[in-house]
């Protein structure tokens, strides 16, 4: 980076005689490849406009993202000034040192406040409670709910669905409600069904939808500070949870059992489901005519509580983090001061990204901007993660082969999968020095 001696231009403000570094011309951020990256960028192009500083936003599809992300790390590479990492990256970025410690930028703009408080837990701090920040919530997401209202509003179908089960049709409060309306509307003969979940063993996605049953149920996955499994995830409430997960199951057209967030979204547009989940991140195109012929009658609902009212939803999305190879941090944090202002946040929810700013999250225009920002905003103020470890590649593998025969072909009992997740999982804390 280029420097200035005082004095060197007569008249000019800016002193570098302490050899400060002048403004950076120009910076990466390292992202994933879809919509709200092209958001990002458009935002990055006003800034550019009111500093001169050019951000460039470089995409590569989600197959290759985290590979690709972190073989540049581990070369210490400074390719990238910041990245969009996901969640789960945060413990393996900021332990190998790729991250820089945000921790200091955090007290100073009081971001533990301005950012809804699960958004600062799980896409920025690590360890747990420990207070140290490692990325800006960014990109808020989570698992949400669309559904068909027109089959839901037919007044045939509310009279035969109160007859049947004693109460009124309407999106669902519970989730012993949601599996009553998917027995109710799965319907194979008219090759109608009653619901479509993540059950995609690839990656996440079964693993995400079934957290969402386990939060809302009361159970948890583990003890994050301890690393305690043992009657954790295995629990009842947990057992009760995943066997709910595999009912719903039975319920989702067929061949669902390889199936994630495009299918989740076309089991709206092809009239397969009456309800389906799915990332807030992919409701855009349910809401768009040109995409969802049914986008006039899809309405929304954020993730229903369990049987003693808890109610939580798993955590997609991303935090933005400097990172440590970066040669242009100074001018990276600029970015990042300039990024968690009102006015940005509300600017990059009017664009089309999913803020985490609680202020823009409570406010009507925000809620009311689309159909399903509201059960956007309930959603972003009680989400839970998996395991931020730098070891949780290998805990999802696990957790994978464990439920996945469970809930696609009913082998074994929920509390045989997850009794041995517990085993695997100890296995692998205790390899690792966390359960010491």
């Amino acid at each position: 980076m280029r420097k200035a001696m005082t004095g060197l231009l007569a008249g000019v403000g800016l002193m570098w005689a302490c050899g400060t570094s002048a403004q950076a011309q120009e910076l990466t951020i390292f992202w994933a490849e879809w919509d709200p990256a092209n958001y990002l960028q458009e935002l990055a192009n006003e800034y550019e406009a009111e500093t001169g500083v050019k951000v460039t936003v470089e995409t590569t599809p989600w197959a290759d993202f985290q590979t690709k992300a972190f073989t540049e790390f581990n070369a210490k590479g400074s390719a990238y000034d910041m990245v969009v990492g996901d969640s789960q990256w945060i413990g393996a970025a900021s332990e190998a040192g790729h991250y820089v410690d945000l921790t200091e930028f955090f007290t100073k703009h009081n971001l533990t406040q301005v950012m809804a408080p699960a958004t600062v837990k799980y896409y920025a701090e690590y360890p747990a409670n420990s207070k140290k920040y490692w990325s800006v919530p960014a990109e808020g997401d989570a698992v949400g709910w669309s559904y068909r209202k027109d089959w839901f509003e037919d007044p045939k179908e509310m009279e035969a669905f109160k007859a049947k089960y004693g109460y009124d049709l309407a999106p669902p409060k519970t989730w012993a409600e949601m599996r009553d309306i998917a027995e109710f509307f799965h319907r194979p003969d008219q090759k109608r069904y009653g619901i479509a979940i993540y059950t995609d063993n690839s990656y996440d996605g079964l693993v995400m939808g079934v957290e969402n049953a386990i939060f809302s149920f009361g159970g948890e996955l583990g003890d994050y500070q301890s690393y305690k499994v043992d009657g954790i995830i295995n629990s009842e409430k947990n057992v009760k949870a995943l066997e709910l997960y595999r009912e719903l199951y039975g319920f989702t057209p067929p061949g669902w059992a390889k199936s994630f967030f495009v299918e989740n979204n076309q089991a709206i547009t092809e009239n397969l489901a009456a309800m389906s989940m799915n990332y807030f991140a992919f409701f855009p195109a349910l809401v768009n005519e040109a995409s969802n012929p049914n986008a006039k009658v899809t309405g929304f609902f954020a993730n229903p509580a369990g049987p003693n009212g808890e109610q939580f939803a798993a955590l997609g999305g991303q935090g933005i983090s400097i990172v440590s190879y970066s040669k242009n941090q100074e001018e990276a944090m600029k970015f990042l001061e300039w990024f968690i202002k009102d006015e940005t946040q509300k600017r990059w929810a009017e664009l089309g990204g999913y803020t985490a700013s609680a202020k823009v999250l409570e406010s009507p225009e925000f809620q009311n901007a689309t159909p399903y920002n509201k059960a956007f905003y309930e959603t972003m103020f009680k989400v839970k993660d998996f395991w931020a470890t730098p070891e949780y590649a290998e805990l999802l593998i696990q957790m994978n082969q464990r439920i996945y025969p469970f809930v696609t072909a009913g082998q074994g009992t929920a509390k045989e999968a997850l009794d041995s997740l517990a085993a695997d999982w100890n296995a692998t804390f205790k390899k690792y020095g966390r359960n010491k």
